[in-house]
């Protein structure tokens, strides 16, 4: 293996910091007004969070790719951190949504689209229930109210670098063996260790202890992780935590939000798990805010037995936009014409394809790094063997490293993904665009080596 010289790192930061300051003037001229009135320079703090001395502002995006203030186009293989994960507004979705906004936007009543979208997830994902929410944080939160509700249990188990959107309970890492605050974590509400289990992903012997008092509401699990680096199941693990979560009575939410790269019904239907509840946000609306959850048959009728409609508008279950007209319309939209199994035919090898450019390279440099890939999701890691948890995956992070690639990257034409070096691929992205990666990737390694 190659030894990465780190004395590099420094100079070849600075040099494309120096470019990427000299190329784009207006979004850095934008980025000084903006600190003026949104805190940090940005509408959310992970705006902020980019490799770059300050974010680039976007003019406007089309399937995948985007132009700048300045001009410049990239090839996206951000494409939202998943919410536009089928290209920047697709036609059938605008579309629909043009037709919506003149109809109504949001009415606390239903629309025929409502039951259209129902149809079609239970269809799709297997769970014959659903409700609609903004976000998949909403949903995740939802579902584990309902779990407590339906157990009379407190805590909730999740996995070692999980990712949850902002659920307070998966605000959590895993620190000598116990949960603690999850790093940046802003005012975490209670101790973590009062209301949540973590273990590592694939350790069948952590998952059954951590349910055997049974004090576990729910399980909440992405089929594989993805915020930390994409962590794949091992073989029969997700079988183990099947028979584990049914032997003790524990509720299983599968978040499908990031692993619906996998096919079009998310790794659920691909590779026939069996949840008490699914939850899915970012990508099922063409990046218009809206979320969904399942629910199966039996937990459905427990659910409906404790719950009453009398207190619902307070009962921490909802919100005033969630189902809204428009967002149904946008939902029905993307999923009958944009994520299609036609889409995933044209992505999955072109993701394919970004893999072994990336192998290649790292061969042929030596270098200690590995690659995977899930579905149309691929991502590039500093260590020379996939991790097969949280803590292995966080334990390969390398700033420095990350920013650089990162930064090099962007400065010719192509965006990754903020929080690592992960590629989403769109139905529009092209083998041109591919292969653009693969040469920037090339000039990184060669960079980096000498």
């Amino acid at each position: 293996m190659t030894v990465i010289d780190r004395n590099r790192i420094p100079a070849l930061l600075s040099q494309e910091e120096r470019r990427f300051a000299e190329a784009n003037p207006k979004s850095q001229a934008l980025y000084e007004r903006a600190r003026q009135s949104l805190l940090g320079g940005v509408p959310m703090n992970w705006m902020a969070r980019w490799a770059s001395p300050f974010p680039l502002f976007v003019k406007e995006a089309k399937g995948a790719w985007f132009t700048d203030v300045d001009g410049h186009r990239y090839v996206d293989l951000c494409l939202g951190d998943t919410g536009s994960m089928f290209g920047h507004s697709p036609d059938a979705t605008v579309e629909a949504v043009r037709r919506q906004v003149g109809r109504g936007i949001t009415l606390m009543l239903p629309t025929e689209d409502a039951i259209w979208v129902g149809e079609e997830m239970a269809r799709r994902f297997g769970l014959p229930w659903w409700q609609i929410a903004m976000t998949a944080t909403d949903a995740n939160r939802f579902s584990i109210r309902l779990a407590r509700q339906i157990t009379g249990r407190p805590k909730v188990l999740v996995y070692n670098g999980c990712y949850h959107g902002s659920v307070d309970e998966a605000l959590v890492s895993l620190v000598d063996g116990r949960p603690a605050p999850k790093p940046g974590a802003v005012g975490p509400p209670v101790d973590p260790a009062l209301t949540t289990k973590v273990i590592e992903f694939n350790d069948v012997a952590a998952l059954e202890r951590a349910l055997e008092p049974r004090d576990v509401a729910c399980v909440l699990a992405e089929p594989a992780l993805t915020n930390c680096g994409i962590v794949l199941p091992e073989p029969g693990y997700h079988a183990a935590l099947r028979a584990a979560t049914r032997r003790t009575g524990t509720v299983l939410i599968i978040d499908e939000t990031h692993t619906i790269c996998t096919g079009p019904g998310g790794y659920t239907r691909e590779h026939g798990l069996e949840p008490d509840l699914l939850t899915i946000g970012k990508p099922i609306a063409g990046g218009i805010p809206a979320a969904a959850y399942g629910i199966s048959r039996e937990l459905s009728q427990r659910a409906l037995e404790l719950s009453t409609t009398s207190g619902a508008d307070v009962g921490g279950i909802g919100g005033t936009l969630s189902g809204n007209a428009l967002a149904l319309a946008a939902v029905r939209a993307t999923l009958d014409k944009v994520v299609t199994p036609a889409a995933y035919a044209r992505t999955i090898p072109l993701a394919r394809r970004f893999t072994e450019g990336v192998e290649k390279v790292i061969r042929e440099y030596r270098l200690p790094w590995h690659v995977v890939r899930l579905g149309n999701r691929a991502e590039y890691a500093f260590r020379p063997t996939p991790s097969r948890n949280g803590g292995e995956a966080e334990a390969a992070m390398d700033a420095d490293l990350d920013r650089l690639m990162h930064l090099m990257a962007l400065n010719r034409g192509i965006l990754l993904t903020p929080f690592h070096l992960m590629a989403l691929i769109a139905p529009d992205t092209t083998e041109t665009d591919i292969d653009l990666h693969t040469r920037v990737f090339e000039e990184s390694a060669r960079a980096l080596v000498g």
